[in-house]
């Protein structure tokens, strides 16, 4: 989205990066204007390097901060390629809440996303989360092998007999038989932009970007698909352990490039012919540890080179893969049309949208109330560019499908009475 930035009160370092931050309410999907925020640095936590104030729609203005050089994030075994910040929130009526290790990269937008839980329902004092090193940075345990086609037993457990985008999956915060994590209710693509933004830098080129993202979606499906954790007794999706699974941080910073991608391309993942399930598609770092399948430095490398996502993809599994679209999505009013709709369209899908945004304007009052007429006018393409700014959409004004799934999913979340967690 196209908003003001803010220069922060240090400015000697040469490279900066960005960071913007949203808060609602952990029930409703209700943005909370007037939140105090202060930004420190993490190592330094009593000077406060920012402090501002979110709006009706419950963020603030972007701001740009001290960051590393960009060349950190590029090569592996560099120092820190990200600067680390703590972000405090306080707002009347609700628990406070504190964010360290808010990874901000040079040239890159950073997403914080901050819950705070009503004062009268809370069972605490307030909220701390501690976002770990990075898995490019930081040690975790490398990958178990796998095979990348899971056998199914068709007159068992598995109930799919096709591969549907879930609306909700269950992440177990740690390994599988540890039985004193959390386990956390995470909509599909948050769990996604998390992934991505835990496994892989933002700075590195689009395409590689977008390999890394479909080998991600393609692993989780997999695991929804054949319901590997719950055929062995257990009752969530996936892990965020390292080992098993893939990195998840509950409460972590995602990036705005990211995030625009998967709204792009959530229902995607990888397919062989003649193989129903989506492919198990094993990754790694490709330095510390090394495996069958992607290696994510190695792909950053070939990103460079000018390679394709695809053929990226192709380099590391073979070039029988190839990129496949789920059948369903679950949790939405009605599927996209197949069609961009714009000034001059009519008819029962543009009156759908227009219900839909008034009705995500009752919580965000800086989308402005149009006529339920079932006519695209200047009016409907105001009210979804403004939905478009606060959803970090480009905003065009047209309703082009990452902007359909969007306002369906944030309609969803308005309308109900209260979210699984």
């Amino acid at each position: 989205m196209d908003e003001p930035i803010l220069q922060s009160a240090r400015t000697e370092s040469p490279s900066r990066g960005r960071l913007q931050i949203s808060v609602t309410a952990d029930t409703g999907m209700i943005p909370i204007p007037d939140a105090r925020i202060t930004l420190s640095f993490t190592g330094d936590p009593s000077g406060a390097v920012e402090t501002l104030t979110t709006d009706s729609s419950g963020q603030t203005e972007t701001v740009s901060l001290d960051a590393p050089p960009p060349e950190y994030s590029m090569t592996p075994n560099s120092p820190m390629p990200y600067a680390e910040y703590t972000v405090s929130v306080t707002a009347p009526g609700y628990e406070p809440v504190t964010v360290s290790g808010v990874e901000v990269l040079p040239d890159v937008t950073a997403l914080q996303h901050i819950r705070m839980t009503p004062t009268e329902t809370s069972q605490s004092s307030g909220g701390a989360i501690v976002i770990p090193d990075h898995t490019l940075y930081g040690d975790y345990p490398p990958k178990i092998p796998e095979d990348e086609i899971k056998p199914i037993d068709e007159s068992g457990e598995i109930v799919l007999s096709r591969v549907v985008i879930p609306e909700y999956i269950v992440v177990h915060d740690g390994a599988p038989t540890d039985s004193t994590a959390a386990d956390y209710y995470v909509r599909y693509t948050d769990y996604i932009k998390n992934v991505v933004s835990s496994e892989i830098y933002a700075t590195w080129p689009e395409s590689t970007i977008y390999a890394n993202t479909l080998a991600i979606m393609s692993f989780t499906l997999n695991r929804v698909y054949t319901e590997w954790y719950r055929n062995k007794g257990y009752s969530f999706t996936v892990t965020s352990s390292t080992a098993y699974d893939q990195k998840w941080v509950y409460g972590r910073n995602i990036y705005s490039n990211i995030d625009r991608l998967v709204d792009t391309v959530f229902a995607n993942y990888l397919s062989r012919p003649g193989v129903r399930q989506p492919i198990f598609t094993s990754y790694c770092d490709g330095r510390n540890t090394t495996c069958s399948g992607l290696s994510q430095w190695g792909s950053k490398y070939l990103g460079d080179e000018g390679y394709s996502a695809v053929e990226i993809l192709r380099y590391y599994y073979g070039s029988d893969m190839y990129i496949n679209t789920a059948a369903a999505i679950s949790g939405v009013p009605s599927s996209w049309p197949g069609y961009n709709l714009s000034a001059g369209a009519s008819g029962g899908k543009v009156l759908q949208i227009q219900q839909q945004l008034n009705r995500i304007g009752q919580n965000y009052p800086a989308i402005p109330r149009i006529a339920e007429d079932g006519i695209y006018g200047q009016h409907t393409a105001d009210a979804v560019r403004a939905f478009q700014g606060i959803f970090n959409l480009p905003q065009s004004g047209i309703v082009d499908y990452p902007t359909w799934y969007k306002i369906s999913e944030i309609y969803v979340g308005v309308s109900r009475i209260s979210e699984p967690g």
